[in-house]
């Protein structure tokens, strides 16, 4: 059996997230195994991929990895899957690796991008990538309160998993907050992310920048480990998964 790693993007628009369904065939993950499928004649190939992105939720370099028993080369097994994968999935590089490599296992890092577009104007043509507050953010005071979350913590506070036996602390190496324009941009780079993790944390940094919360309040919060006491979910729009750190 030879493994293949390949890094795709996907707008996640219309689709139910990342993760296999039994519910629904709309997921990508589902997508990429059913064509495998097709392509090998086989019942089901094993598509895992470095994470889970959430329903909605974007990616420009999410990696991944499978298994075949298959004479085809790399480039024309990319060229296959291309060719057939919806005009809002494609697969932008492929290698052949070594049999134990696995795209989540040995994953060392991750980098996610928010956007959020703070204006009464309409984002007309970026609509589906960004998240669109009327109201204006005060971004100094969300720098203020991001230098909070860098290092290493228990995030329990910022996930929507309410029990699990897997541990809640993370490494945030950076939190990078810009504007661009209309467009407040932030970067997040850390060695791992728990469910939800990245959209709550902005959720939070949203409210500090209107003013409805106290940026040195957050110490306390990530203290708390209370999900109750964090700011509200992001809506997954303005989530991509920009690169994968191996």
């Amino acid at each position: 059996m030879r493994n293949f790693k390949i890094i795709l993007q996907y707008e996640g628009t219309r689709y139910q997230g990342w993760q296999r369904q039994d519910s629904t065939e709309n997921t990508i993950q589902g997508k990429l195994e059913r064509l495998l499928g097709k392509m090998t004649g086989k019942d089901f190939v094993q598509v895992d991929g470095s994470g889970r992105t959430d329903a909605g939720v974007h990616a420009r370099g999410q990696t991944a990895n499978f298994k075949l028993d298959t004479a085809m080369t790399a480039r024309e097994i990319m060229d296959y899957i291309n060719q057939y994968l919806p005009e809002d999935i494609g697969v932008i590089a492929i290698e052949e690796v070594g049999e134990r490599f696995h795209s989540r296992l040995n994953a060392k890092g991750k980098t996610y991008v928010y956007r959020i577009w703070d204006s009464p104007v309409p984002c007309v043509f970026e609509r589906r990538y960004v998240y669109e507050l009327s109201s204006p953010l005060d971004v100094e005071r969300m720098r203020s309160a991001a230098r909070y979350f860098v290092g290493r913590h228990d995030f329990k506070a910022f996930t929507s998993t309410k029990k699990s036996r897997k541990s809640t602390v993370r490494t945030i190496e950076a939190v990078d907050i810009e504007r661009k324009g209309q467009e407040v941009v932030i970067t997040y780079k850390g060695d791992g992310f728990l469910y939800h993790m990245v959209r709550i944390i902005t959720g939070t940094l949203i409210e500090v920048g209107l003013g409805e919360r106290r940026a040195e309040d957050m110490a306390g919060l990530i203290e708390s480990g209370t999900r109750d006491e964090a700011g509200a979910l992001a809506p997954a729009k303005g989530l991509c998964l920009m690169e994968v750190r191996y």
